[in-house]
């Protein structure tokens, strides 16, 4: 009895070796780093929200500053991106502090009270909260005018924390805290008189005031640095990954250019054009828009991008006349109208379809290598000026340095088809064009980001989208 019982014992206790060897093991092996949990899993999973400032979707998908910021690091780490949309900007931080997330990419001021609990890297952009009021009211140019005014901020926001600051400081400042996540909301409350007055920033303010005409700039109270946000941590190994990104991709001149392409649009733009645009869209798109998304579902566009294009060609007037006889609602020329098989230019819904379809054409014919969304904007350029022509610039760019498959590139030396120097040697020779073709697409891509901005706006969203059914 007593040897089965030692035994017995033996069989017990070498399993209970091995369990506390292998709990020491365990505890001895290293922890991943925040860094090597991303490469481990395969994902990086990024905070944001739904903004014009930070990520939203065109005809390509997801866009937005900081979604291409974001999209392109992960490809750095060689992983996929993951976009976590957040409710309000607290929700937002919140996902960061308990490690929901790997990091926030959403327009985020870097300030002192963030920094206590969160670890930033960046300073990618500088921008200034700026004061914005009624036109009509009294401007704001000095802190005191802005006193016993009623002012809307984002909650959560620095600019919240900016009127807590002067509150703290004694100035008498009266401020509402709005749960949303984009200055949207706010410039709506100003609109309609629940507010005197809206504190933002400035980038946000520059995408959005051709959707409030009716709103003004006053002054900048402060400059404040964006970065992104990341869980404070005795492991920095992401956040250090991603601080060295975002410095090389300013030295790079990577951001300038992300900024041209999300801002350049809408600092041409005047406020008489935007008015314009507004009234128009109410006026006079519901007529077509069920053309435009029908041409667009034929040719693989999106409706917005159609009705940009229309916009620009005729303000959607199907009696539009160019002073060199081109007509109608897509200013289709003669010729152009005969190779698409259209009769009577000034039908607007034949011309619609038309121009669609001519733009396919010049769509197709781009080298399959011009990557998105540069290939669109050249065959928005070739539908302006020429097929021909647009080649004759890319291969100038080539020459000097550039790269034939970027608008950004290509759009500095369309303009110079039109000297002597440069057409003379060009196989479609003078571009007369060219300049116009440039500020074309230009204008363009500032209409469609006005529709896509419109369609998920809350003042224009039920009409776009009975305009899109």
């Amino acid at each position: 009895m007593m040897s089965a019982l030692i035994r017995q014992s033996r069989h017990l206790v070498l399993p209970l070796g091995l369990t506390l060897l292998t709990a020491f093991l365990l505890a001895m092996r290293p922890v991943p780093t925040s860094l090597e949990q991303v490469l481990s899993r395969g994902e990086l999973v990024v905070a944001s929200r739904f903004s014009p400032t930070t990520w939203y979707q065109d005809q390509h998908g997801d866009t937005g500053l900081e979604y291409e910021l974001a999209k392109a690091f992960a490809e750095e780490l060689g992983v996929s991106l993951r976009m976590v949309s957040a409710d309000n900007i607290p929700d937002l931080i919140n996902m960061v502090r308990r490690g929901k997330v790997d990091l926030a990419a959403a327009a985020l001021a870097i300030t002192p009270d963030r920094k206590d609990t969160l670890r930033f890297a960046g300073d990618y952009q500088t921008v200034s909260e700026r004061i914005i009021y009624r036109a009509g009211d009294i401007r704001p140019t000095s802190l005191g005018d802005i006193s016993n005014r009623r002012i809307a901020v984002l909650a959560g926001s620095s600019q919240e924390e900016e009127l807590r600051d002067l509150r703290r400081h004694g100035m008498d400042i009266q401020f509402g805290s709005i749960e949303a996540t984009n200055t949207e909301r706010l410039l709506s409350l100003l609109t309609e008189g629940s507010y005197d007055l809206a504190l933002v920033d400035s980038n946000s303010w520059q995408l959005h005031r051709a959707l409030f005409p009716e709103l003004r700039a006053g002054l900048d109270i402060a400059d404040q640095q964006l970065g992104w946000a990341f869980r404070k941590q005795a492991d920095n190994s992401l956040h250090l990954a991603a601080q060295r990104f975002l410095t090389q991709r300013k030295a790079d001149g990577s951001i300038a250019r992300l900024e041209s392409r999300f801002y350049g649009q809408a600092e041409q733009m005047n406020l008489y054009s935007s008015r314009s645009f507004l009234r128009h869209l109410d006026a006079r798109l519901p007529q077509y828009a069920e053309a435009f998304r029908q041409a667009a579902e034929d040719q693989g566009f999106d409706w917005r991008l159609l009705a940009a294009l229309g916009y620009q060609e005729s303000m959607w007037d199907q009696h539009a006349v160019s002073p060199t006889g081109v007509r109608g609602l897509m200013m289709l020329t003669q010729r152009t109208a005969a190779e698409m098989g259209v009769a009577d230019r000034t039908d607007p819904i034949a011309s619609i379809h038309a121009g669609a379809a001519y733009l396919r054409k010049l769509y197709d014919r781009m080298p399959d290598r011009i990557p998105e969304p540069d290939r669109t904007w050249f065959a928005v350029a070739a539908y302006n000026v020429g097929f021909g022509h647009v080649e004759d610039a890319r291969v100038l760019t080539q020459r000097h340095g550039g790269n034939p498959d970027v608008w950004a590139d290509v759009q500095k030396n369309l303009p110079l088809l039109r000297q002597e120097a440069y057409y003379r040697h060009a196989r479609h020779g003078y571009a007369r064009g060219g300049m116009q073709a440039v500020i074309y697409v230009r204008h363009i891509r500032h209409y469609y980001d006005l529709l896509v901005w419109a369609n998920d706006s809350n003042r224009f969203g039920a009409n776009m989208v009975a305009m899109a059914d």
